[in-house]
């Protein structure tokens, strides 16, 4: 049997319909920066983006499996957060966004919210549980 994985840290890549428009929505409303773009015959195909030591990678949906596919679907990215999750919350919604659900005391002591991106990518934001 081989040993236990032990893994260090995940990042994801997201199929996104407009590229320039998710990578507006992170970084004005998510709080990321982009770390690095990536160009093909002279256009962005996918951009690079980080908050603190979570990393995204955008990549431009081509429509080759259908312009309209629903994304996102099955899908939640939780990420843990040593900020206060109910600040956070309150500047996401400043910022016109809509929560999914609204900052709560979770069974394991962590506070969460959730909310989604344009493309309907699912987030989980969690304070980092006390010990």
């Amino acid at each position: 049997m081989p040993a236990q994985f032990q893994g260090d840290g995940l990042q994801a890549a997201l199929t996104v319909a407009d590229l320039e428009r998710s990578t507006t929505w992170y970084t004005t409303v998510f709080g990321f920066v982009v770390e690095q773009r990536h160009e093909r015959d002279g256009r962005v195909i996918g951009v690079r983006l980080k908050a603190g030591a979570v990393r995204l990678l955008l990549t431009q949906d081509d429509g080759a499996k259908g312009k309209d596919r629903i994304k996102g679907q099955g899908v939640s990215l939780h990420i843990t957060t040593r900020q206060n999750v109910d600040a956070l919350a309150a500047a996401i919604k400043a910022r016109g966004v809509q929560l999914d659900t609204e900052p709560v005391t979770a069974p394991h002591g962590a506070r969460i919210f959730r909310l989604r991106d344009p493309d309907g990518f699912r987030f989980t934001i969690s304070s980092t549980p006390a010990a």
